[in-house]
């Protein structure tokens, strides 16, 4: 089990999250607009939820998302094997908080995205990403690492008293298209539709 919290700044929000995972299971919290935002991955589910207003959708993942759970080390914080998958190169060493890093970086026609990772077992510390497009930088810093946390197979399943809605993959990519489903949208789309091999994409 896998647990640590994710502090994200960009041009025009600021956004706390915690994580946990079990296996290829996840759960994620983030507050957004005074709403506490649930994103449960849990085999062929993708939940997201809104406990302060009593609803959620449950979304069948697609079979790419799926198989893409067997490669990753947990479902959340890939962003250096994703980096090193497209193409990133070790580009220094350094200090980052007191804490020895190692820095990565892709550049490609999009922009740069940089990963500073533990030395050892290569825990994301701090991912950056400029986009050429929008000209903007987002920063994301991961703390409070923790494995080995007791967790619950219950605390991957949705709360009692939300009313869930369900949908099919292909449905809602037709659906969502033209309309906003859910609550939020889905936060982690690679846990959704999957991600190419080579995508750098990573956590987004």
């Amino acid at each position: 089990t896998w647990y640590a919290q994710e502090v994200a700044r960009g041009d025009h929000a600021f956004l706390v999250t915690h994580y946990w995972s079990k296996g290829d299971k996840l759960r994620a919290e983030t507050v957004l607009a005074g709403r506490r935002i649930v994103t449960i991955v849990n085999g062929a589910t993708y939940y997201t939820l809104d406990p302060t207003r009593g609803v959620g959708l449950a979304i069948e993942r697609s079979a790419l998302a799926r198989a893409g759970d067997a490669r990753r080390d947990r479902p959340f914080a890939d962003d250096f094997h994703a980096l090193v998958r497209a193409g990133g190169e070790l580009v220094g060493t350094e200090a980052l908080g007191g804490q020895p890093v190692e820095r990565y970086r892709l550049t490609n026609e999009s922009g740069r995205v940089e990963v500073w990772v533990t030395p050892d077992r290569k825990l994301p510390v701090r991912v950056a990403r400029f986009r050429h497009a929008t000209a903007s930088t987002d920063q994301k810093d991961y703390v409070n690492w923790l494995r080995g946390v007791p967790i619950d197979d219950r605390f991957f399943e949705p709360p009692s008293g939300i009313d869930v809605e369900r949908i099919g993959y292909e449905d809602y990519v037709r659906t969502s298209a033209t309309k906003p489903l859910g609550p939020a949208p889905p936060f982690y789309g690679y846990l959704l539709h999957g991600e190419p091999e080579g995508d750098a994409g990573g956590s987004d």
